[in-house]
């Protein structure tokens, strides 16, 4: 089983949105941009956002298990992905990719 990569590429706060629909929520989101986490297989790496893992998981666990080329050539690096998380009001991009060792 591969290791994956998983590098939070961008944030984005759409406070209109929050505004008009969200009840006000203090702690919403700790994950900081350029941070770097390692999954040993398919395992959520510690202090990662439980949330974002369900997105993410499916994604990972393809990859550590050797799949590539997702949705016919969407990747520059086939061994990779980009995704978000499920958060409409604050979504975190993720680039999810393959340890090569």
């Amino acid at each position: 089983m591969k290791k994956i990569k998983i590098t939070v590429m961008r944030k984005a706060r759409y406070d209109d949105l929050i505004a008009r629909y969200e009840n006000p929520i203090e702690h919403a989101c700790d994950i900081k941009e350029g941070a770097v986490y390692i999954c040993d297989g398919w395992q959520k790496p510690e202090g990662f956002c439980d949330s974002a893992w369900e997105t993410l998981s499916p994604f990972v666990m393809a990859l550590a298990y050797g799949a590539e080329n997702f949705y016919d050539g969407w990747m520059k690096n086939k061994k990779s992905a980009m995704l978000s998380c499920n958060d409409g009001f604050r979504p975190v991009s993720f680039y999810v990719e393959v340890v090569e060792e």
